[in-house]
């Protein structure tokens, strides 16, 4: 195998590694409370929401937009559906149809005000999702909803295969689903020709409006999607309980383009990210770390993908 060859599989498998390592590592020195499966099972599990979360993201950001609104969208629709399950009695199959048109909506709005006047992704979401926090507030007055349905809980959490509640199963379906759109479909395809530059791929037939406008419409679903996951795993909706998420998401996804398809945001590759995010964390709470350290872990991790992310495309563009 030529050197080359041995550099791109270091680079796929790299962070894979370095996971492996870390497990290894928190497990030398606290085998009793960190190499437990009752552990690795609340890590699994606990982190679903965070999953779907930078799967949503990557879609946009594979088109070279930004959806900083994802995470209030999560908010949004989390304290919707428990108004409609505790206040109004709103069974779950009525819901889940109304809480992911919402999600369509909120992307329809962020693509039309994108492409049609022509604002940079990056203001645009931020705005609409500084919007939906104050619609969020607004209907919830500003407290926590409980009392929702225990049959969302049990689709979400309670129910449990191999001790991992079933939202992770859940996140890795939608991994797969995504894997393969953008490996082996013609919109998956466009997606890439569309990041990586908007005029050649409308000279190679590329219908790159709608292809941005479905981006924001799946990014907007997928944080629907976690909004119900985020309501089962709680049992209530907070107002404020999606803001947390966006800046982890955000380094997991570029994180994720780092390894398994180095230079892509890919799927796989996010999923490695935010366990291996999310072990480290938790592998410090249990050495006795204080949480001020999650937002330290995360920060860093994002500037450090960016800067890694940015050297392997620099030097695939040398190659080309």
């Amino acid at each position: 195998m030529r050197l080359s060859d041995l550099t791109y599989q270091a680079e796929r498998f790299g962070l894979v590694i370095v996971w492996i390592a870390v497990i290894a590592l928190f497990g030398t020195l606290r085998p009793d409370s960190f190499l437990t499966w009752s552990n690795f099972s609340t890590i699994f599990g606990s982190e679903a929401v965070l999953v779907i979360v930078t799967l949503g993201l990557i879609i946009p950001l594979t088109a070279g937009d930004f959806d900083l609104s994802i995470a209030q969208t999560l908010t949004f629709t989390s304290m919707v559906t428990a108004i409609m399950s505790a206040k109004m009695g709103v069974p779950l199959p009525f819901i889940i149809p109304v809480v992911l048109a919402l999600g369509a909506l909120i992307g329809v709005i962020n693509g039309a005000i994108t492409l049609y006047f022509r604002v940079n992704s990056l203001i645009v979401t931020l705005g609409v999702g500084t919007f939906l926090h104050g619609v969020t507030l607004w209907i919830s007055n500003s407290q926590t909803i409980g009392g929702v349905s225990p049959s969302l809980m049990q689709y979400v959490i309670i129910e449990r295969f191999f001790g991992i509640p079933i939202s992770f199963y859940y996140a890795i379906f939608l991994a797969a689903v995504i894997w393969y759109v953008l490996a082996y479909t013609a919109f998956g395809q466009h997606l890439l020709f569309t990041g990586r530059g908007r005029e050649v791929g409308r000279l190679t037939g590329v219908a790159v409006g709608r292809v941005r406008m479905l981006s924001f419409m799946a990014s907007g679903m997928i944080g629907a999607i976690a909004g119900l996951l985020y309501t089962g795993t709680t049992g209530s909706a907070n107002p404020s309980s999606g803001t947390m998420l966006l800046l982890p998401a955000f380094a997991a996804a570029f994180l994720g383009a780092t390894c398994i398809k180095p230079g892509r945001f890919n799927a796989w590759g996010s999923v490695v990210a935010v366990y291996f995010l999310v072990t480290g964390i938790n592998g410090l709470a249990v050495l006795g770390f204080r949480t001020f350290v999650q937002d330290l872990f995360y920060g860093g991790a994002l500037i450090l993908a960016v800067m890694v992310s940015q050297l392997i495309s620099g030097r695939k563009e040398r190659n080309l």
